[in-house]
């Protein structure tokens, strides 16, 4: 038996044994207690504890705390006003059984009159609601908790691709590489390195400011991937030659915050670097049919082994799987180039 159904045959035992307790406390207060009286409360804990797993069992089954909490709560009604129906259809020609063959006494017996039915078939409803709203409360804060545990489990993932993302964004080979282009240009070439400090400052200024943001626009992307391949245009030199194809109307399609950048990086990183000689990266940014349409390629091959492909694809998609449209990316090798395609609906 698993630790759940542990706590729900202990939770049921308690209540229907705690109730059986006070319904007889109270008969011995008011008047007296008999072999009748224990039959009836005995019978019915017991009666109402098999409602209670039935009512269990079928809302469970049925996925009833899925449909909302107007059509759960007239469901549950219903099965208080049948189960309570039920239980005294057992337990009135029990009792008269028993009373009428001498097994059991009932000294202060009111009769089984219609109006006292009516009020034993309001007292076990009342009874079998009490459990029924107790159970239903454990149930909604049983699943708020593991809905709160799901959220921040998102969220927890959300922000360590975020990290990831950042981290890739700032990598020390990347700004170290920087650096000692700038330090290389000061004497050599003081406009350029005044330049190069401009560029590098604005791709971690938007690496700092825009990872939080859930879009930002194609215009907003380009200008931080050109200053992007400005500072490893300093680092590859003639290695990295660029090729634009971009689509004015295109600039304001909304796409994941650095989304572009990354395409672009990791062509650099897994292309460029890569082939002996470089080559050339292929950028293309289309609308069309109301779907923003990217393409980056690079010389090279796609790396066999998903796990070293790095961080920065599998946060893009991460991204993409969090937001409301159908967006859809996949790398594909064409030849002797790789091709990232991004497509997102606007």
């Amino acid at each position: 038996m698993s630790r759940t159904q542990l706590r729900t045959v202990l939770f049921d035992a308690v209540f229907w044994t705690g109730m059986a307790v006070f319904n007889l406390s109270v008969s011995v207060a008011f008047g007296g207690l008999s072999s009748g009286t224990v039959l009836i409360f005995v019978m019915l804990s017991l009666a109402l504890w098999l409602s209670g797993v039935g009512i269990r069992y079928i809302a469970l089954r049925r996925y009833w705390f899925e449909l909302g909490p107007v059509r759960l709560a007239w469901r549950l009604l219903l099965c208080i006003l049948v189960g309570a129906t039920l239980t005294q259809l057992v337990l009135s020609p029990t009792v008269k059984l028993a009373l009428s063959q001498g097994w059991v006494s009932l000294p202060n017996s009111t009769g089984f009159r219609p109006a006292m039915l009516f009020v034993y078939w309001a007292n076990t409803a009342f009874m079998l609601g009490l459990w029924v709203a107790l159970w239903s409360w454990t149930m909604a804060m049983q699943r708020y908790r593991e809905g709160e545990i799901a959220r921040l489990n998102a969220e927890s993932l959300r922000n360590a691709f975020e990290l990831d993302a950042l981290r890739a964004r700032l990598n020390p080979h990347f700004v170290f590489n920087a650096l000692n282009n700038v330090r290389a240009l000061i004497n050599e070439d003081t406009e350029r390195a005044r330049e190069l400090v401009s560029r590098l400052s604005n791709i971690l200024r938007h690496a700092l400011d825009h990872s939080q943001r859930e879009q930002a626009s194609v215009a907003e992307e380009l200008v931080v991937v050109e200053d992007y391949l400005a500072v490893e245009a300093v680092h590859y030199e003639d290695r990295l030659r660029v090729r634009r194809d971009i689509e004015e109307a295109a600039f304001g399609a909304r796409l994941p915050p650095m989304a572009l950048q990354l395409l672009v990086e990791n062509a650099v990183k897994h292309g460029i670097a890569r082939t002996p000689g470089g080559g050339e990266l292929s950028l293309q940014v289309h609308s069309r049919d109301g779907r923003l349409c990217i393409e980056v390629g690079n010389p090279g091959r796609i790396d066999p082994e998903p796990a070293r492909r790095g961080v920065g694809l599998a946060y893009l998609r991460a991204r993409l799987a969090r937001g409301d449209g159908a967006g859809h990316f996949e790398l594909k090798q064409h030849g002797r180039r790789v091709v990232a395609r991004l497509e997102i609906p606007q």
